[in-house]
């Protein structure tokens, strides 16, 4: 008996060692190939979470803009803000072009036009402070040519006298309205002092004796326009007139040689 079982149980270990490891060789007797094992998904944890009774929720991560991206946004509003005032000031101009062509052919403006009639010198002499005295009266004819355009004078128009560069005297314009069609005569006198009063008499006499003494007359006049029943706003008619006179004699008619007269409107 005891022959018997030491033949008996080795055969049974070693059919019991083969059982436990024949699985793990296969049938064939090699080792099988392990697949690789896949991550998890995030569904999976995320069911697996909810399984579990886990409420969390996975931050939402927004996408960060790179630095030239947000550059190109800011050029591109900048570049429609400067595109849409430039159109604004398009259509402005536009506009103000359309007005002016709308008045020029309805009312067909034209400038006043002003005319020195006469000039008197009522006195012109040396002060006891050797400055230089003028009192001189002048006749103006203003013509409004226009039509359908009245022109209000304001107050503040002044008429000065200069001889070379010194003003000798002023006066202030009245206030009028001139209408359509009008022709106003303005009768201003003018009163100023001058420094140097000697050297300009000097001078005034000199040129007295060749028959020929230069002067100019200057004009500026605040004015309002009216077109129809529209009253404009305030501007402002300058002017200059270059007159020759033959004398400067106090009391005494002067004779105007020469007059030539330019006036322009000042916005």
């Amino acid at each position: 008996m005891g022959d018997n079982q030491q033949r008996v149980y080795p055969v049974l270990q070693m059919e019991a060692n083969k059982t436990k490891t024949s699985p793990a060789r296969g049938k064939t007797g090699h080792l099988p190939i392990q697949q690789p094992i896949p991550p998890p998904m995030m569904a999976n944890n995320t069911e697996t979470s909810l399984a579990r009774g886990k409420t969390e929720q996975l931050p939402i991560q927004r996408p960060i803009l790179p630095p030239l991206m947000v550059r190109n946004k800011k050029q591109n509003l900048c570049c429609k803000c400067f595109c849409w005032a430039l159109s604004l000031l398009i259509t402005a101009f536009i506009a103000l072009a359309v007005a002016i062509a709308v008045i020029y052919f309805v009312f067909h403006p034209k400038l006043p036009q002003y005319e020195v009639n006469s000039l008197r010198v009522t006195n012109l002499g040396i002060n006891l402070d050797l400055s230089l005295s003028a009192l001189f009266k002048v006749e103006i004819t203003a013509r409004n040519p226009n039509k359908k355009i009245g022109i209000y004078y304001k107050n503040g128009g002044r008429i000065g006298v200069w001889y070379t560069k010194i003003k000798l005297c002023e006066g202030p314009i009245p206030k009028f309205y001139h209408g359509h069609h009008n022709v106003t005569k303005l009768n201003v006198d003018l009163t100023g002092r001058a420094q140097y009063g000697n050297s300009i008499l000097s001078a005034l006499q000199q040129q007295q004796q060749t028959g020929h003494v230069p002067l100019d007359l200057k004009v500026d006049a605040p004015v309002a326009i009216k077109l129809g029943n529209l009253k404009l706003k305030k501007i402002q008619i300058l002017g200059k007139c270059k007159l020759v006179v033959d004398s400067l004699s106090t009391n005494n008619r002067i004779n105007i040689k020469a007059s030539d007269c330019s006036f322009k409107l000042k916005l």
